[in-house]
């Protein structure tokens, strides 16, 4: 028997955010066992808490969605620190997570009466422009003209790439449908990104810096609620390509997800600069609150 939390990552409040499933000292199961228990619950990501390789880290996060293990993702991260705290097994302060892309800081502070949980992300890596913008429009069921004219369509990661769509207008962005189709041609041709992410930077929400979807056909995910791994890269480009300005040095955003699925989130995002030149990103840092949403055992 495996006993689990279920948490709403990047909300305060039930039936909002994205769902996880936290196994914490699940006991000796196979990769193939927590694969197939990903694949039962069906979510985004479950996560599985075990003991850290190293003794100066705290524990060993191994993340799965409903098709493949991931190197990092941000939801599950926050929420397994969430999980965690609720238990007694951290405290305050930070905490180190082995994920499969390295040692990945967590910072847990009090806000209020919610827990504002951290992630530092791996500084960006700006891969391909995609010269196709026809092509990637397609794929979310838009036009060309439909995108921002002078922002590239461009591969960006922080652990996890993905390949970024600029969209002029909110309206745009609600007729997105995705084409499988079309993706899985854009993806052979793209080896190693994981999904598509459009963004526009007209907002639904007072206080939101940009409104952003996204789609993983090949990881088992139609439609992400919230996308903490795609965050970082997101605040990443915003700031390289100018459409957020930082105030001396750092960029505070807030990006809300999921709100075309009925799954509101809201997502922190951090980026500092090193000098005047928006070129050196430095520091990448997303987080958001949870909520805890029960508990439960699966009969194994």
């Amino acid at each position: 028997m495996l006993s689990y939390q279920r948490i709403d990552v990047f909300t305060d409040k039930p039936f909002g955010g994205n769902p996880l499933a936290v196994f914490i000292n699940p006991g000796d199961l196979t990769t193939e066992m927590m694969q197939t228990i990903a694949q039962e619950f069906n979510l985004s990501e479950i996560t599985f808490v075990l003991p850290p390789e190293k003794p100066e880290n705290t524990y060993r996060v191994r993340i799965f969605t409903p098709t493949v293990e991931m190197p990092t993702a941000g939801h599950p991260t926050i929420g397994t620190a969430f999980a965690l705290l609720r238990e007694g097994l951290i405290q305050p302060g930070t905490v180190r997570f082995e994920e499969n892309v390295g040692v990945i800081p967590v910072t847990i502070t009090q806000a209020g009466e919610f827990t504002l949980i951290g992630m530092q992300q791996a500084n960006p890596t700006f891969g391909d422009i995609i010269a196709d913008r026809a092509g990637a429009a397609a794929i979310l069921s838009l036009e060309e003209s439909d995108l921002l004219d002078d922002s590239p369509v461009q591969i960006v990661s922080t652990g996890v790439p993905y390949v970024f769509v600029p969209v002029k207008t909110l309206s745009a962005m609600q007729r997105i449908r995705i084409r499988t189709d079309h993706w899985y041609d854009f993806a052979a041709q793209h080896h190693g990104v994981y999904g598509i992410f459009p963004f526009s930077l007209e907002t639904e929400l007072p206080g939101s810096t940009v409104h952003s979807r996204m789609f993983a056909p090949e990881l088992g995910i139609v439609e992400d609620p919230a996308t903490g791994s795609a965050s970082g890269p997101l605040g990443s480009y915003l700031v390289r390509h100018g459409l957020v300005k930082p105030v001396r040095n750092v960029a505070s955003i807030v990006s809300e997800q999921g709100i075309e699925i009925k799954r509101p989130s809201i997502i922190q995002i951090r980026i500092e600069t090193e000098g005047d030149s928006t070129d050196r990103i430095v520091d990448v840092d997303v987080g958001g609150t949870c909520v805890y949403m029960g508990s439960g055992v699966l009969n194994i």
